[in-house]
């Protein structure tokens, strides 16, 4: 049985994650952290810790977990290149998945999009469009840059280089090999994700919608479980699921 603490206790995502812990016969909860709570004092009750916080607490908890030796499922958000360098560094000490999104119907859609962008990607002007409630601070999500990312690999684009994000005023007309990005925030919407393949005479759009953030939570502690027994690594829902 795997012991599990969450960073970010405290949150709807701590909560969804306690949830989600206990529901299942395979893990248990270990601890729970939050602003101003230190992870050393309690670093024997737990395997495993999922993090859903900022990139601050993130980091901060990631030196507690690499200098210990324990595994780390992380979801937060918003990291910039030199905090994934961070990241991508402790994976050589201790084992971590990192992805964006841990629900099973977003990483079902990016192997769908792997797939599309390689076969309409050509001849299509590309559009990701992501909607979410109006606390989320972070645009676009990085669900939706992954999005990006997994479509502009598919083409041999560099996203970085293709990206635009938003448009405004007079421009030229729109450049094929770009991949455009739209943030909405409002309301209660978990998560809604679309992209969108613009050809002439026909369009394929391939969303995915949440309703419910234990998709997230369920996913997580899915990958917490798979973790556990696992070397030193950067891992991905891909390598999860056997995508």
């Amino acid at each position: 049985m795997t012991r599990i603490a969450i960073n970010g206790s405290k949150g709807k995502m701590g909560q969804a994650l306690f949830e989600a812990i206990n529901s299942t016969s395979q893990s248990e909860f270990g601890a729970g952290f939050d602003k101003g709570d230190s992870l050393i004092d309690s670093i024997s009750n737990f395997e495993v810790l999922i993090d859903f916080s900022r990139p601050e607490a993130s980091l901060s908890a990631l030196s507690v977990c690499n200098s210990s030796g324990k595994a780390m499922v992380i979801g937060t958000t918003g990291f910039a290149d030199s905090e994934l360098e961070l990241i991508e560094q402790a994976s050589k000490e201790i084992p971590i998945v990192f992805a964006p999104n841990m629900s099973v119907g977003v990483n079902l859609t990016l192997k769908i999009l792997e797939t599309s962008a390689k076969v309409i990607g050509p001849d299509s002007s590309i559009e990701i469009i992501e909607a979410h409630h109006r606390y989320k601070v972070d645009s676009p999500s990085g669900t939706a840059l992954k999005m990006g990312e997994v479509v502009a690999n598919a083409l041999g684009r560099n996203l970085s280089e293709c990206a635009v994000y938003g448009r405004e005023g007079i421009e030229e007309p729109r450049d094929m090999n770009t991949i455009g990005f739209s943030s909405i925030r409002g309301g209660d919407v978990v998560g809604e994700h679309t992209v969108a393949f613009f050809m002439d005479g026909e369009r394929v759009e391939i969303t995915h919608k949440a309703s419910s953030r234990m998709i997230y939570a369920n996913g997580a502690v899915r990958a917490a479980n798979w973790l556990s027994d696992k070397p030193s690594g950067l891992y991905s829902m891909q390598d999860v699921l056997e995508l």
